[in-house]
């Protein structure tokens, strides 16, 4: 009954998008029944009714093809990925790319190790946190695109993400609503950085999900060696 609903709030929320076929939707309920039995067991989620997960974590990260264009074989770093949002679900729709899922606790690998096993996806999965990899010459400005939906200013969000990302790749920051004046302090860390604020698209989620917004940023510079920083120096002396 619940993954009934889910589907119909699905359709109703992305209007019957042709990137939602009978596969994606199949891989989409998965998801849910997979998120409901794990959360149980780990704090992945506080949303968990069909509507809200439909509409709040899948139509909120499948957000992003509204405004941006991955090309085929696009490599993705998805941080602080949580419960796998954007990341998992931009892969279950455009399988192509090659996702990387980054976060510091091992209990969501184990969930999103089954989940991906379960929708016969593939990614890299990449445990630890978003400073130390930054400076790992394997991870470090070798992606087309960074995502994330991570909980941070977005200035420390920047230090986090824009390390990651390739001369001309991309850096997506989820927001709420209303973060023209997050976007204003955070002015400072994107130039320093090596990034460029390209543009904020405003919009709001369907089925009353509420007031969203993406922060595109382009790499136009190498980011300094010196960054990002240790967590601690990023704490307490925020860019």
């Amino acid at each position: 009954m619940q993954n009934n609903e889910l589907r119909n709030y699905l359709y109703e929320a992305t209007g019957n998008s042709p990137m939602i076929d009978d596969t994606v939707l199949s891989r989409f309920e998965k998801y849910y029944e997979l998120l409901l039995e794990w959360n149980e067991k780990i704090n992945l989620t506080a949303i968990t009714d069909p509507k809200g997960v439909a509409v709040k974590h899948f139509a909120d990260s499948l957000s992003f093809f509204d405004y941006f264009t991955l090309p085929e074989g696009a490599s993705v770093i998805d941080i602080g990925t949580g419960a796998g949002f954007p990341g998992v679900v931009l892969k279950i729709v455009r399988p192509d790319i090659k996702l990387t899922l980054l976060d510091s606790l091992n209990k969501r690998f184990l969930f999103l190790r089954e989940l991906m096993s379960q929708l016969g996806l593939e990614a890299q999965f990449v445990q630890g946190r978003a400073e130390e990899y930054g400076q790992d010459l394997n991870q470090r400005e070798c992606y087309d695109f960074a995502v994330s939906r991570a909980v941070a200013q977005l200035n420390t969000l920047c230090e986090y993400c824009l390390p990651f990302v390739r001369l001309s790749g991309t850096f997506v920051a989820f927001k709420g609503g209303s973060c023209e004046e997050e976007v204003e302090i955070a002015r400072r860390a994107i130039q320093v950085l090596g990034g460029q604020l390209k543009n904020i698209y405003s919009f709001e989620l369907p089925l009353e999900g509420g007031s969203r917004s993406l922060v595109e940023i382009e790499k136009i510079q190498p980011t300094p060696d010196k960054y990002p920083r240790n967590n601690g120096r990023i704490k307490a002396k925020p860019l």
